[in-house]
C-alpha cells in the first residue's frame, strides 16, 4: 500500500511539474504581461466596406505601423449595423492586443442609438483623422451663403441628403436645424457619394457630407459649397467659410481612431500606443490621408479618450432631443 501510494503520488507531482512546465511556456510564448509583444500578426477590424474613408485611413496606418510594430497587420473589414457589427467583435475579443479596430465618430454616437457600445467599453489607443462636414447645393441654387440656406429653410422646409440614417452626417443636419431653427428633413443614402450625387441630379436642396465626395465636383463648378464645419477653413477648400465665420458656431466630422478591448496590458497598450503615434506621423501616412480630402489629426490615448467621452455627451444631447 505504501509502495502503490508512494507511486501515484511521484506520479501526481511528476503530471504537475510537466503541467506547470507547459503553462510557463505558453505564458512565455504569449507574453502574458506583454513584455515580448507581439508574437504575431495583428488583425485591425475596419467597421465600413473595403475602399471608403475608414478602409483607406485603416490601411494607411496599417502599412506604416508594421515596420514599427515588427509585425504584419490584417485589415479585416465587418461591415453592418451602423458599424456596431465591428465593434461588437472587438469587444468580444481577448484583450491581449491582437485584434484592434478602427473607431470612426460612430463609437461615440451608437450608446444613444440604443447599442450596447460606448467609448469607456475600450481602451482607446489614439485618433488618426478628420473629416470635416460640409454643406453643398447644387450650382444653380439660389443659396450662396450658409446664412441665405437657414434664412431660406425657415421660410420652407429643405431636403438635406446624407449617408444614412444614424450617420454623422445625418446628425449635421439635425444640429443645424437645431441651432438656427431651419427646417430640415433629412434624406438618407448609402454613403456619402450617392447623397452628392443626390445634390448634383437636383433630387435635393442640399447635402451634408465629407471633403472629399464634393472637391473635384466643387472644382468642376458642378455645385457650391456653402460651409466647413471645422474651426478653421480646409486647406483645399480655401475659400469656403467655416460656419463659425458665418454666424453659426457648428463644429462637426467624421473623426476616427484606433481602439482595442478593455483591459490591455500596459505594456501592450504602450506598444501600441507608440506605434500609432509614429505611423501617424510617418511621411506616408500624412500623403495618403491630405490626397483623401481628409486631415491628419493626431491625440494620444488620454487626449482621445477626453475627446471621445466629450462627444458620446454631446451627441446623446443631440440625439435625444
Amino acid at each position: 500500500m505504501k509502495r502503490r501510494h508512494f507511486l501515484l503520488t511521484a506520479s501526481t507531482l511528476a503530471a504537475t511539474a510537466v503541467a506547470g512546465t507547459a503553462c510557463t511556456t505558453r505564458n512565455s510564448e504569449s507574453g502574458s504581461g506583454g513584455e515580448d509583444y507581439p508574437t504575431k500578426d495583428i488583425t485591425l477590424i475596419v467597421q465600413a466596406k473595403a475602399g471608403g474613408g475608414s478602409d483607406l485611413a485603416s490601411r494607411a496606418l496599417a502599412t506604416a505601423m508594421e515596420p514599427i510594430i515588427g509585425r504584419s497587420i490584417i485589415v479585416e473589414n465587418r461591415p453592418g449595423a451602423s458599424g456596431s457589427t465591428a465593434m461588437l467583435h472587438v469587444k468580444s475579443q481577448p484583450a491581449d492586443g491582437y485584434v484592434i479596430g478602427f473607431g470612426p465618430v460612430e463609437i461615440a454616437m451608437l450608446g444613444s442609438m440604443n447599442y450596447d457600445i460606448k467609448p469607456a467599453d475600450y481602451d482607446l489607443l489614439g485618433q488618426i483623422m478628420l473629416g470635416p462636414g460640409v454643406l453643398s447645393v447644387p450650382a444653380d441654387s439660389p443659396y450662396n451663403t450658409l446664412p441665405e440656406f437657414v434664412a431660406g429653410a425657415k421660410e420652407k422646409e429643405v431636403t438635406v441628403a446624407n449617408s444614412g440614417a444614424g450617420s454623422i452626417w445625418e446628425l449635421t443636419g439635425s444640429s443645424l436645424a437645431q441651432m438656427t431653427g431651419a427646417q430640415i428633413k433629412p434624406v438618407p443614402f448609402d454613403g456619402g457619394a450617392p447623397a452628392v450625387a443626390a445634390v448634383l441630379g437636383n433630387q435635393v436642396d442640399a447635402a451634408a457630407s465629407g471633403v472629399n465626395e464634393v472637391k473635384q465636383n466643387l472644382a468642376d463648378g458642378k455645385l457650391k459649397v456653402l460651409a466647413i464645419f471645422h474651426a478653421e477653413r480646409h486647406p483645399e477648400l480655401k475659400d469656403v467659410p467655416t460656419a463659425k465665420e458665418q454666424g453659426v458656431d457648428l463644429e462637426i466630422g467624421g473623426w476616427g481612431g484606433i481602439y482595442a478591448p478593455k483591459g490591455l496590458p500596459e505594456a501592450v497598450r504602450k506598444k501600441l500606443e507608440d506605434a500609432i503615434k509614429k505611423a501617424v506621423e510617418s511621411e506616408s501616412y500624412q500623403k495618403t490621408i491630405t490626397a483623401s480630402g481628409n486631415l491628419v489629426v493626431y491625440k494620444d490615448a488620454a487626449a482621445f479618450t477626453e475627446f471621445a467621452s466629450a462627444e458620446a455627451e454631446r451627441f446623446a444631447k443631440l440625439i435625444g432631443s
